[in-house]
């Protein structure tokens, strides 16, 4: 029988629709993908900054987690915003009971309007409980820096940076360098026993760059979810973001950072 390749979304909601799990939706939709998804937090947001977070209890995690994985064959995992011990235990119980083939997390912990989305005691709870049972992690140059506890300002310094992460146990990270503004900026991806790779990236001058972190991964997964290797899967993805933020760059959406463009150009719903 034929199916949808499908993707799970674990991560907060934004009210505002730009990042989060609404983000998510829409780039798995874009992409051709199934998207169901799993709450760990509602956020009160907009283009200006988020106002309140709502956290999700752990049991009704749990539950969301467990309604699609006993109903559903998951092609691929995404996982966004865990910003409590509880919420980074219940996800580790489910990739631990379901294992699901793909994961790629996100480790969200500053907005793109610079607000904070997590608690400092989570972050260690990461690294022991999710970090090492994910396939890929996707920090920006701020989470980095929160990760390895340093200022990362150079392409060298990134590349030390994503292969510190890799021997401190996560099995791949594409460290993302789009707070360092140039002509062209670089990504750095780095997996166990290869020397860090340095990927181009074209700059756009744009301010529509809300929930380019959360699309990008959504993007990863879903190429995954299509059959795709990993780095085929990130350069699809990157592809795929420089595209969106292309076409929404001259769009206004709100008072502050507004959206990518994520359907510019959207596919149709593929079967496996």
């Amino acid at each position: 029988m034929k199916r949808y390749p499908t993707v799970l979304t674990i991560a907060g909601s934004d009210s505002g629709g730009g990042a989060g799990i609404q983000a998510d939706l829409k780039t798995i939709a874009a992409l051709g993908g199934y998207g169901m998804s799993a709450i760990t937090a509602l956020t009160a947001q907009n283009t200006l900054g988020v106002t309140a977070i709502h956290r999700v209890p752990g049991s009704f995690l749990k539950s969301q987690l467990e309604a699609v994985f006993d109903d559903f064959i998951i092609d691929a995992v995404k996982i966004g915003m865990v910003n409590t011990i509880e919420a980074a235990q219940v996800i580790a119980e489910a990739l631990e009971k379901y294992a699901p083939r793909f994961i790629v997390f996100d480790p969200v912990m500053v907005s793109t309007s610079g607000s904070k989305l997590i608690e400092e005691k989570t972050i260690a709870a990461l690294w022991e409980l999710l970090f090492p049972r994910v396939h890929l992690i996707t920090p920006n140059l701020d989470e980095a820096e929160i990760l390895v506890g340093r200022p990362i300002r150079s392409e060298k310094e990134m590349q030390a940076a994503a292969a510190e992460m890799v021997e401190k146990g996560c099995q791949a990270v594409l460290l993302k360098g789009g707070h360092l503004v140039a002509d062209k900026l670089y990504d750095v991806f780095a997996e166990d026993k290869c020397d860090p790779l340095l990927l181009e990236t074209p700059y756009i001058h744009s301010k529509n760059l809300h929930g380019t972190g959360c699309t990008l991964s959504s993007a990863i997964a879903t190429y995954s979810a299509l059959d795709l290797s990993l780095m085929e899967s990130v350069l699809m993805a990157k592809n795929y973001i420089a595209d969106a933020i292309e076409a929404g760059k001259d769009v206004v959406t709100g008072h502050g950072s507004g959206p990518l463009n994520h359907t510019y150009s959207p596919q149709k719903m593929y079967l496996k």
